[in-house]
């Protein structure tokens, strides 16, 4: 199939298939394949709104035994700066964030060796009994594997226990590249990609909304970043749980502040301006079945985030009030919440503050 019919068929609403994807993101020029991912964008969503969340990132410990490839935040247990948080250094950071207006956080951790779903339950069901309205989104899909094997449960029996404790939604992380032998390279202790499917297939139909993720750019091929695409656009197809899709790239070489950098071995060059808007928006062409595309703020910054509107995503992420992974590599990017309104202005467009499962916020 030519591209001038590959793109009738997107102006005509028509799904891609994955070899028709490549072509168009291989042979396609930037504005070309931006516009149509805009098109759609505003076809989902007319008007000239861009929303933002705000809520608080809490990294309950830096203990983890994946060793990620790319990971300069995660630590051993015996090193001098691994950490837990108690319970109170948690609610303190919530009560914190509340402060400035945050009703959710994002509470994320290594995968620790000896943590079992008893030490899950009771900090979810503290943070629930002192923050009753507060939304918790927490746990990926690796976490609740990890969980799973140390405490001989089914993956079904972990999200039940915790959805009950308090559980109101699943992140997205740990996706990386859903393809194996890929996997195996840059995070081999984690999930398979079948693990990480069958988590988020069993949180929606636990009821759980989830988020997926993609970080591309490292070693993959396109055909892996397509492969992974379709993955969960099939499953999409079958559960309509995903209430959005946040790709970010991979980025090598950068150093911590503390100089600690364990993925400069990674055959991978810095992906570009280009490479990240045309993936963008290819994921708005391919993923027809997903609500929203979001911008990464916390990772590219405001100038690439505001030029992303135009290319197929619909939301700009998280007013992030505390992160610690990403900015462990040296390239996050946090803001207020009057930064993040201008920020939006600024690219043209209207913000719109919104819930965590991408609801407008009242109130």
């Amino acid at each position: 199939m030519s591209l001038d019919k590959i793109e009738q068929k997107i102006i005509q609403g028509e799904r891609i298939n994955n070899e028709e994807a490549l072509m168009l993101y291989q042979q396609s020029d930037l504005l070309q394949i931006g516009n149509l991912a805009n098109r759609l964008r505003l076809q989902k969503h007319p008007g000239n709104h861009v929303s933002y969340v705000v809520f608080r990132n809490i990294n309950y410990t830096n203990i983890c035994v994946s060793m990620c490839a790319f990971c300069a935040f995660s630590r051993k247990s015996d090193d001098t700066d691994a950490y837990v948080l108690s319970l109170d250094e948690i609610c303190r950071k919530i009560k914190e964030a509340e402060k400035i207006g945050a009703d959710a956080i994002l509470l994320q951790g290594g995968m620790h060796p000896e943590f079992k779903i008893d030490f899950y339950i009771h900090m979810i069901r503290a943070i629930r009994q002192n923050f009753h309205h507060l939304h918790i989104h927490a746990f990926s899909p690796p976490e609740i594997v990890h969980i799973s094997k140390l405490s001989a449960m089914t993956i079904d029996e972990v999200i039940k226990a915790l959805s009950d404790a308090g559980l109101n939604s699943i992140p997205g992380g740990g996706a990386e590249i859903l393809c194996d032998d890929v996997r195996v390279k840059l995070s081999p202790q984690k999930c398979t990609s079948a693990d990480w499917l069958t988590v988020m297939e069993t949180a929606h139909h636990r009821g759980l909304k989830t988020t997926a993720t993609m970080m591309f750019g490292s070693i993959e091929s396109m055909e892996n970043r397509i492969a992974h695409l379709s993955s969960i656009r099939q499953l999409q197809d079958k559960t309509h749980g995903f209430t959005a899709f946040i790709p970010w790239p991979f980025q090598p070489d950068v150093k911590s502040k503390e100089g600690r950098t364990s993925y400069s071995h990674l055959d991978a060059q810095e992906t570009s301006a280009v490479d990240y808007l045309k993936m963008l928006a290819l994921s708005r062409i391919y993923l027809d079945n997903f609500p929203h595309i979001e911008a990464s703020l916390v990772t590219q910054g405001t100038k690439l985030a505001q030029i992303a509107l135009s290319f197929g995503a619909d939301d700009i992420g998280s007013l992030m009030i505390e992160e610690n992974v990403v900015s462990a590599a040296g390239s996050s990017h946090l803001t207020t919440e009057t930064e993040i309104i201008r920020i939006i202005q600024d690219a043209g467009f209207i913000p719109l503050r919104r819930t965590v499962l991408y609801e407008q916020r009242t109130g």
